[in-house]
């Protein structure tokens, strides 16, 4: 249940961030998994790839990357960090 809340809060940013660019389309994301976060990459793409379906997010390029470092911040979550978009 928590990857599910997760992804559909990331989503929301997501679609917030293509609507302020006027966007027809978003191409690619890039995102951040924390070191506790529980995820791996491949793991990812399969809950965003959920998330996104009928939107017009679905079919975006993802790049994951993980962090090692279990202080950071975001260490037990997915941190946003580029939303490429079509306008």
């Amino acid at each position: 249940m928590h990857d599910r809340a997760m992804m559909a809060d990331l989503m929301r940013r997501i679609l917030q961030a293509a609507d302020a660019e006027g966007a027809r389309a978003v191409t690619g994301i890039s995102v951040r998994l924390g070191a506790l976060s529980h995820m791996t990459p491949d793991h990812f793409r399969e809950h965003f790839d959920e998330v996104a379906a009928g939107t017009i997010a679905a079919g975006a390029a993802v790049t994951a990357t993980v962090s090692p470092d279990i202080r950071d911040p975001h260490a037990e979550g997915v941190l946003l960090e580029n939303v490429e978009v079509e306008t």
